[in-house]
């Protein structure tokens, strides 16, 4: 009678484990679901800023060197 208890009792702990283990994937999925809908911040087209824009031109028409030019690009993110 006890070794048909114990059998339960392993079989009721399997299955509180396994419940668990679903219940954790639901969650791990909820959230993973809700940062993919959430996170479209890396889609969208980055606003482009004049100062830097103009800047780029300069330096892609050989009116400033790469060492003015990263002087200048620095400047501008610092504001």
């Amino acid at each position: 009678m006890m070794d048909g208890m114990m059998g339960m009792g392993w079989m009721m702990v399997l299955w509180v484990l396994i419940g668990l283990a679903v219940l954790a994937l639901l969650i791990l999925g909820i959230i993973w679901l809700v940062r993919s809908l959430t996170d479209r911040s890396s889609d969208a087209p980055q606003i482009e800023d004049p100062a830097q824009r103009e800047l780029r031109r300069h330096y892609a028409a050989g009116e400033i060197d790469q060492d003015e030019y990263q002087q200048r690009l620095d400047d501008l993110r610092r504001r």
